[in-house]
């Protein structure tokens, strides 16, 4: 990656950080919601789609971290020009199940952004801060144009033998709120217009899945990690942007992944804290040791949480 794309990439990194560790959003629901063990809301009550086989599709869609996108600190450096060389819970469920795979997604991607590739994203398509496009210096799992939507509605509508879709999605509109406020998304005001967009999206994709794509199988909400337990805002904010997105799914039939309570039940004994636990990139010649994305140790958790979520035959 070059200089520029770099220093894009070290500026996103630092949002993250900042989000998950300013002590901003509904301290009234923070705290309470950290003492759960990981948001798991009741499945509905539906018939059960069809059962994942040896062989069926796998669609999955979202950001950074279903695509696998690691940065440029880890050691050995990694490799921008081949995606194949990022290794997710996608792949990694694929290879278990002896699936097809299809990762539409792409770093720094939004919910708007997977809806409209016009829209802002947070380094997919565009960035806030006018640097390059992560999409259009480096090649995706797969190659298409336009929407990511756009391209899960044609690619389900083509591939009837799907029958898991995952879907991770939301984090980085909160890093574009960050980006994009002189004070740094830090007003409720602010936080809950981006959970409601969030929701507002999460239920257009799912009902374009659901209706234009004519979808009926499989559905998985990944939820997202902590990069602390032991600091109960930290914590209470993922479970908060979890349970959002959870509850805009809910009508869809969906299943949860708990993503965010297989990291902490691993982080359990390294202090809660995922970077000892050696669940994200460890990172050489940085500020920090570690970076935000999993390693390949979480991603094999974010696998175990989407087959824990779902049926199969």
């Amino acid at each position: 990656m070059n200089g520029a794309v770099g220093g894009t990439r070290r500026r996103l990194r630092t949002a993250l950080v900042m989000f998950f560790t300013l002590g901003l959003l509904f301290a009234m629901t923070g705290t309470a919601l950290a003492k759960k063990r990981g948001h798991k809301p009741k499945k509905p009550s539906i018939t059960p789609h069809t059962a994942v086989t040896k062989g069926s599709g796998y669609l999955a869609l979202g950001d950074s971290v279903t695509f696998g996108y690691q940065e440029q600190q880890v050691v050995p450096a990694p490799n921008y020009g081949d995606a194949s060389s990022f290794i997710a819970y996608p792949e990694l469920l694929g290879k278990e199940l002896h699936l097809t795979v299809a990762n539409a997604a792409c770093a720094g991607e939004t919910s708007s952004s997977l809806i409209d590739a016009t829209a802002q994203s947070n380094g997919c398509e565009n960035s806030p801060n006018g640097g390059p496009a992560y999409r259009t210096m480096f090649p995706l799992h797969v190659s298409y144009s336009g929407s990511q939507l756009a391209y899960a509605v044609s690619y389900l509508k083509k591939h009837k033998n799907v029958r898991l879709v995952s879907l991770m999605i939301g984090a980085n509109d909160f890093f574009v709120c960050q980006v994009t406020t002189q004070d740094k998304c830090s007003s409720l005001a602010e936080q809950t217009g981006v959970i409601g967009t969030v929701e507002k999206n999460v239920a257009t994709i799912l009902t374009a899945i659901r209706k234009q794509a004519k979808y009926n199988g499989q559905i998985v909400i990944v939820n997202y990690y902590a990069l602390n337990y032991a600091d109960q805002t930290v914590a209470g904010q993922s479970v908060l942007l979890n349970s959002s997105i959870d509850n805009a799914a809910r009508p869809f039939h969906v299943e949860t992944a708990d993503g965010f309570g297989e990291f902490q039940a691993g982080a359990a004994h390294s202090g809660g804290i995922p970077c000892v636990a050696g669940l994200v990139t460890q990172l050489t010649n940085a500020p920090t040791p570690c970076g935000i994305h999993p390693s390949y140790s979480g991603q094999s958790l974010l696998a175990q949480a989407v087959a824990n979520a779902i049926r199969i035959g």
